[in-house]
């Protein structure tokens, strides 16, 4: 095949020689644009193979082959702009061979018939063939019954106007194809039958339909057409005229007849017609089948392709896309099989080779027929009850529009989309897809049909068995044209059978899925057929047409590809023929190979131009061009050798015989030539003076008539256009009047009118500006203050950028002073030269008048030459002197020119100069602006993340907090030995880490100390600030804490050393505190007690209206109760106030005279607050040590002084043991403080660790360092500014006491007014019962619940609620809008208790779940997305216009009105963050194991990297079971967490935040492996690694996430792949290295090419010295000296505002919520 053109009949016998030597099935594809041969080439395939292989009978099964042909043209091809016989259907012909090969039989399987060409033709096309040659054989006798006409005559066949082929005679081929179909065992009644129903056919088209009104119509009385065609057919006139202008409409319980409109009449017709030649169509092919079956078993089989080519036209419906689509499918097999022999070929003669990749168009076929492909939403738009083309349409776009690169709309139509095929882009017209998709026909006209008299036709409708063609069964594969048949069930009579059909695209898309497992399972065989030109013109080849077509169908990449390895190949022995020219005698072996080794070692130099196999030769591109040049020079030497003695002999005969006839000739031609010449000399000149007369006769009289009729037109046209100008000009004047009195009274009324409006609109507005200014002066006057002292510190930022904008704006009026300056200077310069040119034309004109007088000097010496002749010599010297002053003054004139000029070009060049500076400075300024806005995007993206990574640092701390406060509420709560008393530092820890300022807080905190079953209080949210305040405080006071303990431990061993030496005045002295201590501690406990009696008492209450808030009772209680809880904080600042005295007297102890010295302990005692009784107790106790022991005796005579002095000292003893015992556990404390002393000195070394290491960062880090500091310094301002605010307000709370204790004192007073009334009559008041009638009215979006049910709501819908169920049952963020809906009732209500308890206590619980159930992805995504949704909620609805401009007017109503929570939008913003940041670590524990598994260590690709790189251990996996994650997990892994936060309704720009950081995840961890592991480091590995991130950019683009920037992520990872696969060798490969790595460090691109090893001995290292190459090009890159990504990093996360369309008042809130204590309001 290579040594010849190519041909057809080669293609054929390589399919036939390699059936018989492989024993294997063999397919000749067909393929090409419409028009360029692949019906004719399959024609001489078959030919060929009937030819060749014979008949294995002696039924001539060859011939019953090719007359297939015939028939299936006449009925499946058609004339087209582009082809005269172009197929409009698809065969695939299967030619059965038996064991010897002979052919015993065939069979045809069909696709897709064009019925719409039945019954509409576009300009320039005809109908099927079979149609015309029946119209040219009208003729003859046995079609007289038919009553056929001219095609002309026919609607279905005169609408291309078009009906003759040039070159074709329709009468002949009439002939062949009645000739064929008695050759194929149709019998002559059948081709009767046939053409009876394709007349018939014919006729229909010419049926009529008038209009009776817009929804009937009628068909006139015995109509012609419509008679033929029932005559024809064999039904019933009237039957089929009613139900051609009727159709049937079946219900469940009756059935109606309705009549249908004339444009659906007529489409019934048409779809009647098309069925009709559908069914026809099947029948045929299933007789030419069962023709070509054969009995006998059939061994291998070659199958023929023709299937329809390539289509684009002026307008392309359904048809031209599945044509379209099969091509595609059909091109993807091609560039399977054809590089796969192409390797494969390789391979088998041991080449070294390295595998390639090829283009693939399944992204094509992906948006035809994938799941919401093009197929899928038309098979979905057909089952939709009002489905249309329009709609499908938006679906299409909506679907596919801007996701999809191979889908675009056209720019001016809504109804057709385009598609970029592998030949070129296709535009689709919507029109008629769901209809040819559907393939309807109303059943009524079909069962007339089938009660026809003719018995072929109702063979033609059979039931689903019989009707569809023998060629759709499994062993054909073929598609049935239509769907089932109209007939109803006779199961379900009302149901009709084509609910069960499949639609033709369904059937279509199978049945090529089938022909791809056919060719697939056979050896094909490509037959390329190129289109030369698009104008049928013969001998005409378009080389840019034919190479268009080569590059559509991949010719092209084949052949290119091919180059790249060895395009050429010969057997031995054929270069032994071809090339033996070139060998001497003397070179040629008994063994070929060897000879043509040594031919080639001396021929090509080069030996890695070709390469020697087992039984071929392989060359590179060119060498055989080479080859064929020497021996086209060897064979050219010895032919001029020949030729040029034979052709010298025979060009010397052939000249000396025409040399003489040609002088012969030439004599007498040149006489005859003589002669004719002077005869037409004398004739010209004689025509040429008869015209001259002639010709001017002519034209004068013509001028003269022209002349008269001129004259008599102009007089009567002036006089009308007089007239008419007259009576215009007398019109206009009378309108002009009348204009000017009507102008003026519509002036006068409109001006009144406006007027009264206008005063109207005045009033309107300025009440309405009244009403909005005094709401806001009624708003500011709540909250315009408080808003000031918040946002103290964003007005100091707002003066800095206002500050930094105003110096920007002085730079620019200094530039605009610049250019001003500039400006008069130019100004200045320009007036110059202007005077300068003035003072020139002055000059100038100086000259002009010398000139003049030089010329009135000569006349005047003229004049005195004839009258002073003797005054010559005077005259001589004058006219001297005139001419040397002329030449002077032309002189300054060319002078004065020429500085003119140059002044001229100075003046242009300093105008372009000032234009240039303006640009400059115009281009500068732009710069800058752009320079310093990115500079600021970059500045916010910053501080946003470290703000974030604050958030977190303090959400740690937090925890840490908590945990420590735990531990040091159990160290407190542990008994003293001795005693059970509780320690004072209780307390005093109490005080310290509580920030709560409310009075319940306090008493759930004094609750919480007594009994430890009640369940902790939350934190009140609204310190939150306060306690960001209180972390940097502790974190400030870290060395201080040190430098204390250092003081403590040294006054601790000087206090030990000198124990012993301490008076027991001292001694007695601590111990009077510590008793003042305990009885302020038991006092604390009885009131502790006192307080759970009173709350004791109040649950023990059964009543409901004693209990009731409103109740005196309940009054008395609380009042009460408030009382104690006042009391004990005081009683509890006094034990704050003795502790600290305590500590304060330890430190001032000094190591010699403190414990003489009487005078410093009293002050000491006196400093204390209870003043005289401490001091008292303590001067009277030092006194009574005083006195000496000799005096006690005489103190009184009983001794009762000196009795009550020994119990004293018994006490002091029992004091002094006690002090011992808190001396110990003071050290055991000590102990425990000095170890976290020590741990905070480890923190403390590891913080000045980081600040070192801040020091030695660059000057553009520690600039960060110093504006992080700034900015710390600026929240701390604000902070005390808060904490002012929160002074202020515990101000006002202690004045809100004073006012409770003066109700109280009231209170009591009626409290004994009370108790002379009985019980009975306190309850009986308050609940008489009232019947209040009350209207229904619309809900308000708002739930109520009572206080004490707050705790119940949190747990039900936040504590226990499970998130699977919510995701699943329930609509998203459903627990978000109760939330909020309850908040909206608070505010209602003006309620800022109950508003701060419930979100204090939300946000709590929501710490709590996701601390308890951290882990837990789904629970995490859950809260994630509903406190996104409750922050979007306080936006939407918190009333400023910003976030109200998206609301309907409904949702405005909902706005909160009296509270701003502006300060808890932060905090749900900052948890949100938390929760974000706590979701994105969960991802990275569970997506960790998988991704160096499913990345790296995986093959997804077998058989790549099949080869271990030589020289390397096996490394061991880090999972337990080698290939137990794959790519696919991580998919599903991937789907998994998209769905469920889909299930979720998280927001999408949320998700996509989310997408973002989980494949910088997988790409940080994957390319950091990469770095560590050589063995990864190989081309195999690199292709490996491309082929995972393509499927992972394929999963972005079905979720529709690729602008997600996630993409970008992966992009290090993409070019240390890419990296892995470029060569290595030369300078220019460095240069593109370095141009592509882009996002990678030098590092790590050094460190790759380190690590690059080869599988292969075909594979090389990098070298050294490409290294250093590498390394010299990147050193002025400015990148991060870090070898490996940071893992760990998260991106800044921001929750753009995304408003809800939903209602409130539309929520239900479902039962298995347990919610049923909250109502609608």
């Amino acid at each position: 095949m290579g040594d010849m053109d190519p041909h057809i009949f080669a293609v054929a016998e390589e399919a036939y020689k390699q059936m018989a030597r492989d024993e294997r099935n063999q397919s000749i594809i067909v393929s090409g644009e419409s028009g360029a041969g692949k019906t004719v080439s399959a024609k001489y395939a078959m030919r060929y193979f009937a030819t060749v292989s014979g008949s294995a009978s002696e039924a001539n099964v060859e011939e019953k082959v090719l007359a297939s042909n015939p028939i299936m043209e006449s009925i499946g091809n058609a004339k087209t702009t582009r082809n005269d016989n172009s197929s409009r259907f698809g065969k695939y012909i299967e030619i059965g061979f038996d064991k010897r090969y002979r052919i015993i039989g065939a069979n045809m399987r069909t696709y897709l018939l064009e019925k719409s060409r039945v019954v509409f033709q576009a300009e320039e096309e005809r109908n099927y063939h079979i149609f015309y040659q029946l119209c040219a054989s009208a003729k003859l006798p046995e079609f007289k019954m038919l009553r056929l006409e001219n095609a002309d005559n026919f609607h279905y066949t005169k609408q291309g106007g078009s009906p003759v082929i040039e070159g074709v005679d329709d009468a002949k081929e009439m002939a062949h194809t009645r000739q064929a179909c008695t050759l194929l065992g149709i019998s002559e009644s059948y081709q009767m039958g046939i053409f009876r129903i394709l007349a018939g056919i014919l006729h229909l088209g010419n049926v009529g339909f008038t209009s009776r009104d817009s929804d009937s119509c009628t068909i006139p009385p015995k109509h012609e057409p419509l008679t033929i065609f029932c005559d024809l057919m064999g039904v019933d006139y009237e039957e089929m005229c009613h139900w051609l202008c009727h159709r049937k409409l079946a219900t469940t319980t009756e059935t109606y007849i309705k009549p249908i409109s004339k444009l659906q009449a007529t489409n019934a017709r048409d779809a009647l017609a098309k069925h009709i030649y559908a069914k026809l169509f099947n029948w045929i092919v299933d007789h030419v089948n069962r023709a070509l079956h054969s009995a006998i078993k059939q061994h291998s089989f070659i199958g023929v392709l023709d299937i329809y080519g390539f289509e684009t036209f002026e307008i392309n419906s359904f048809e031209q896309f599945c044509i379209n689509y099969a091509n595609e499918k059909l091109q993807q097999q091609f560039n399977m099989h054809v590089f796969k022999l192409e390797q494969e070929e390789y391979m088998k003669e041991q080449i070294p080779w390295t595998l390639i990749d090829f283009y693939d168009n399944q992204p094509c076929i992906n948006l035809i027929e994938s799941k919401l492909g093009i197929l899928d939403l038309l098979d979905e738009e057909c089952k939709m009850p009002k489905g249309t083309d329009d709609t499908w349409a938006q679906k299409l776009y909506n679907t596919h529009l801007n996701k999809c690169a191979l889908f675009e709309k056209p720019r001016l139509s809504n109804k057709a989309f385009i598609i970029q095929h592998f030949a070129d882009k296709v535009e689709y017209q919507c029109e008629g897809f769901l209809e040819k998709n559907k393939d309807t026909v109303f059943e009524e006209q079909i069962k007339v049909l089938k009660s026809s008299k003719f018995k072929m036709l109702p063979e033609l409708f059979q039931d689903d068995e019989k009707a569809i063609s023998p060629t759709s069964a499994i062993s054909s594969g073929r598609v049935p044209l239509t769907r089932a048949s109209s007939k109803p069930t006779k199961g379900k009579p009302g149901q009709t059978a084509k609910e069960h059909k499949k639609t033709v695209g369904h059937q279509f898309r199978n049945s090529l899925h089938l022909l791809m497992e056919t060719l697939n399972a056979t050896t094909p065989h490509y037959v390329r057929c190129i289109k030369p030109n698009d104008f049928k013109f013969p001998f005409t080849f378009d080389e840019k047409r034919a190479v268009q077509q080569l590059r559509a169908c991949g010719v092209l990449e084949t052949i290119r590809i091919s180059a790249a390895g060895f395009p050429s190949r010969w057997t031995y022995q054929e270069f032994f023929s071809r090339y033996r020219v070139l060998m001497k005698q003397k070179d040629v072996l008994s063994d070929r190979k060897q000879t043509c080794k040594n031919v080639l070692e001396k021929l090509i130099v080069d030996q890695d131009k070709y390469q020697f196999g087992k039984t071929k030769i392989f060359f590179r591109a060119g060498q055989v061009a080479y080859l064929e040049k020497l021996r086209a020079d060897k064979l050219r030497a010895a032919c001029i050798r020949i030729q040029k003695t034979i052709r010298g002999w025979l060009l010397r005969k052939k000249y000396l015989r025409m040399r003489r006839a040609a002088i012969a000739v030439q004599r007498y031609v040149r006489g005859y030539q003589a002669r004719c010449y002077a005869k037409f000399l004398r004739r010209t000149r004689a025509a040429t003076i008869i015209q001259k007369y002639w010709r001017m006769y002519v034209v004068r009289r013509r001028y003269k008539i022209k002349r008269a009729a001129t004259v008599v037109l102009q007089s009567y046209l002036r006089g009308y256009l007089a007239r008419n100008r007259y009576r215009k000009m007398l019109r206009q004047h009378k309108a002009v009047i009348i204009q000017k009195w009507v102008r003026g009274w519509l002036a006068r009324t409109h001006y009144k009118r406006s007027m009264q409006a206008i005063i109207y609109l005045q009033c309107c507005f300025r009440r309405m500006m009244a009403k909005r200014e005094l709401k806001k002066l009624k708003i500011e006057a709540r909250s315009v203050e408080r808003y000031k002292k918040l946002h103290i510190g964003m007005e100091n930022k707002i003066m800095q950028l206002q500050r930094k904008v105003d110096e920007q704006n002085k730079d620019y009026k200094c530039l605009l002073e610049k250019l001003t300056n500039l400006e008069g200077v130019y100004n200045s310069e320009t007036e110059k030269l202007r005077s300068d040119l003035e003072r020139l034309h002055l000059s100038e004109e100086e000259a002009k008048i010398a000139t003049g007088r030089v010329l009135s000097l000569q006349e005047e010496i003229a004049k005195l030459r004839k009258d002073l002749e003797q005054t010559q010599s005077e005259k001589k010297c004058i006219e001297e002197r005139a001419d040397r002053y002329k030449q002077e003054t032309e002189q300054l004139v060319s002078n004065l020119k020429e500085e003119n000029t140059l002044l001229k070009q100075e003046k242009e060049a300093l105008n372009h100069r000032i234009v240039e500076q303006a640009k400059e400075m115009t281009e500068t300024m732009e710069k800058k602006l752009v320079e310093e806005t990115k500079q600021l995007e970059l500045d916010l993206n910053d501080e946003r993340l470290r703000y974030q990574n604050l958030l977190n640092e303090f959400s740690r701390l937090e925890e840490r907090y908590d945990d420590l406060k735990e531990e040091m509420t159990l160290m407190v709560n542990v008994p003293k030995p001795g005693h059970k008393r509780t320690d004072s530092t209780h307390s005093s820890n109490e005080s310290e880490y509580t920030f709560s300022s409310e009075i319940a807080e306090t008493e759930d905190i004094l609750l919480r100390t007594e009994e430890p079953s009640e369940k902790k209080v939350p934190l009140d949210m609204s310190l939150f600030l306060k306690l960001q305040k209180r972390v940097t405080e502790l974190e400030q006071e870290k060395q201080v804490m040190q430098d204390e303990l250092d003081r403590k431990e040294e006054l601790v061993l000087r206090s030990k050393a000198k124990e012993e030496e301490r008076p027991q005045v001292r001694g007695a002295e601590l111990e009077y505190e510590s008793l003042k201590r305990q009885e302020l501690e038991s006092e604390n406990k009885k009131l502790k007690n006192e307080l759970n009696e009173l709350r004791k008492a109040l649950s023990e209450k059964s009543a409901p209206e004693v209990t009731a808030p409103g109740a005196p009772a309940y009054r008395v209680l609380m009042e009460q109760l408030t009382s104690v809880s006042e009391e004990l904080d005081v009683r509890k600042e006094e034990v704050l106030i003795l502790r600290s005295q305590l500590v304060s007297q330890k430190e001032a102890i000094q190591p010699k005279n403190t414990m003489t010295d009487s005078t410093i302990l009293l002050e000491d005692v006196q400093k204390m607050k209870d003043k005289g009784e401490i001091a008292q107790a303590y001067i009277g106790l030092k006194e009574t040590n005083r006195s000496s022991a000799m005096d006690y005796h005489e103190l009184n005579e009983d001794g009762e002084l000196w009795l009550v002095y020994e119990g004293l000292k018994q006490a002091n003893r029992l004091l002094e043991s006690q002090l011992q015992s808190q001396k110990r556990s003071h050290e055991n404390e000590a102990e425990a403080l000095r170890g976290e002393i020590q741990s905070l000195k480890e923190e403390n070394n590891r913080q000045q660790q980081l600040l070192a290491q801040n020091l030695q960062l660059p000057p553009e880090a520690r600039i960060e360092a110093s504006l992080q500091h700034e900015i710390t310094r600026l929240t701390n301002e604000n902070l005390d500014l808060m904490e002012q605010l929160e002074k202020q307000d515990k101000t006002v709370r202690k004045l809100k006491k004073q006012l409770k204790v003066f109700a109280k004192k009231i209170g009591e007073l009626e409290v004994g007014q009370m108790e002379n009334i009985s019980p009975g009559q306190i309850i009986d008041e308050p609940i008489r019962p009232v019947n209040i009638p009350r209207k229904e009215k619309d809900f308000q979006g708002m739930l109520e619940y009572k206080k004490e049910d707050e705790q119940k709501l949190v747990k039900n819908l936040i504590l226990e609620l499970k998130p699977r169920g919510v995701a699943v049952n329930l609509i998203p963020g459903l627990p978000a809008y109760i939330l909020f809906m309850c908040v909206r009732h608070a505010d209602y209500l003006n309620d800022d208790q109950k508003v701060r308890s419930l979100l204090t206590s939300t946000i709590n619980s929501i710490k709590k779940v996701l601390k308890k159930r951290g882990d837990d992805f789904e629970t995490v995504s859950f809260w994630l997305s509903n406190t996104c949704r409750f922050l979007h909620c306080l936006k939407q609805y918190s009333g400023e216009e910003g976030f109200m401009k998206h609301n309907t007017s409904r949702q405005n109503e909902h706005c909160l009105t009296n509270f701003d929570l502006a300060e808890y939008r932060q905090v749900l913003s900052d948890l949100a963050i938390q929760i974000y940041q706590q979701l994105v670590r969960v991802l990275e524990n569970i997506l960790q194991p998988m991704i160096v598994s499913g990345m790296l260590e995986h093959e997804t690709i077998q058989g790549v990297s099949g080869v271990k790189p030589t020289g390397l251990r096996k490394r061991t996996s880090s999972i337990a079971d080698e290939g137990t994650y794959t790519l696919d997990s991580i998919l599903r892994q991937l789907n998994s967490f998209h769905s469920v936060m889909c299930q979720h309704g998280m927001d999408p720009e949320l998700i996509k935040q989310v997408v973002k950081q989980m494949f910088y995840i997988v790409g940080a961890i994957t390319l950091n492996n990469l770095l560590l592991r050589k063995d990864m480091c190989s081309w195999s590995k690199g292709m490996q690694i491309r082929y995972n991130v393509s499927q992972l950019e394929e999963w972005l683009r079905d979720k529709n996430l690729m602008n997600s920037g996630a993409k970008e992520t992966l992009e290090p990872l993409i070019q240390a792949a890419q990296l892995l696969q470029v060569k290595k060798k030369t300078d220019d490969d460095a240069e593109a290295i370095c141009s592509m790595c882009n996002a990678l460090t030098t590092a790590q691109i050094v460190k790759v090419l380190n690590l690059y090893t080869p599988v292969n001995e075909f594979e090389e290292r990098v070298s050294v010295s490409f290294i250093r190459t590498i390394q010299m090009r990147l050193r002025d890159r400015k990148d991060s000296p870090q070898l490996l990504m940071d893992a760990k990093h998260i991106f800044p996360v921001t929750f753009p505002f995304n408003p809800s369309s939903l209602a409130l008042e539309t929520i239900q809130i479902p039962a298995s919520l347990g919610l049923g204590f909250i109502s609608r309001v």
